[in-house]
């Protein structure tokens, strides 16, 4: 029999990624639909795969300032970080470690979930 894990890291786009998909801004539609579109595939392709013992999981980091938002506003930034009950930012090594986790042995009875990363920020306020 098969065994393995599967992680699908979303993308975020300003931050937005971990909430958008239950909480799209106007003028996201296609974005929210993408966003959902990669958690359907995820709880399907853990139902179908799940007798082979193959784990299927999203993982949905909020903001994590890397290269690429090199050009995000400052006041951007600020906002988002004061929106985040814990306090900081995300880095990498924060999804990292979640990937990791889910890529493990450890992680073999959890499947077909979206785990978010971002530090409470989709709790909303």
């Amino acid at each position: 029999m098969a065994r393995g894990r599967v992680a699908l890291v979303t993308g975020s786009s300003r931050g937005l990624g971990a909430a958008i998909a239950h909480s799209p801004p106007p003028g996201r539609s296609a974005y929210a639909a993408a966003k959902n579109a990669q958690i359907g595939l995820t709880r399907s392709w853990a139902r179908e795969l799940a007798p082979f013992g193959i784990t299927v999981n999203t993982v949905a980091p909020g903001f994590v300032p890397v290269e690429r938002h090199a050009d995000v506003p400052d006041e951007v930034r600020h906002a988002y970080l004061a929106s985040v009950p814990a306090g900081r930012m995300g880095t990498p090594a924060d999804i990292a470690h979640t990937v990791s986790f889910l890529a493990s042995a450890d992680a073999g009875f959890v499947t077909g979930q979206r785990i978010v990363v971002d530090g409470g920020r989709s709790l909303g306020p």
